[in-house]
């Protein structure tokens, strides 16, 4: 009986400590999403699944380029996957299918190169142009397919604390498992 009550222990002991630590991986470090939804695309597609890092923002703040995701900051508990666009303290101009930055660095502004996207694709917003000025603690967010994502464009700034992590992997469908760094945008 003693050796039976033993091996009941050292097996309760082992799910213990395997939930625990699933508890952990999965609360403060990394997350799975599924993507629901054409916004991102080419990036990403309906039911592509991703490994977000919620670890990294707790060490620094997102780069531009960045696919994040956050709670939408109209309906706290559904979520988005976009591109970070606009960064704290920065003035964006979306005008004429063109985004230009303005910050403290580059007071006349500068254009961004979006080569993730594909070419041709329309970023301008109804009624021509839009600028957006951004506190310290908020950003821009637009998805990639631009035309039918529900983006900054519709809802304003994000602020900080709605964005939940960093996209860093896609782990489904198979034939398109990939990595994500951030975009150079020289």
């Amino acid at each position: 009986m003693r050796k039976f009550f033993a091996s009941f222990l050292e097996i309760a002991e082992v799910v213990v400590i395997a939930v625990v630590a699933v508890f952990i991986v999965r609360n403060f470090l990394v997350q799975p999403f599924l993507v629901s939804g054409t916004s991102m695309v080419p990036t990403f597609s309906n039911n592509d699944y991703v490994l977000v890092d919620e670890l990294s923002y707790r060490i620094r703040t997102p780069e531009r380029g960045e696919v994040v995701v956050f709670h939408d900051p109209q309906e706290y508990g559904t979520y988005f996957i976009k591109r970070v666009i606009g960064l704290p303290g920065e003035t964006v101009l979306i005008n004429s299918n063109k985004i230009t930055i303005f910050n403290t660095s580059n007071p006349q502004g500068f254009s961004l190169n979006e080569s993730y996207l594909p070419s041709g694709t329309v970023t301008t917003v109804v009624g021509g142009g839009d600028r957006y000025v951004l506190s310290s603690s908020t950003y821009l967010m637009l998805g990639d397919n631009r035309p039918d994502s529900f983006d900054s464009r519709s809802w304003g700034a994000l602020p900080a604390q709605n964005i939940v992590g960093l996209v860093r992997v896609r782990l489904w469908p198979l034939d398109a498992i990939r990595a994500f760094a951030v975009p150079n945008y020289q």
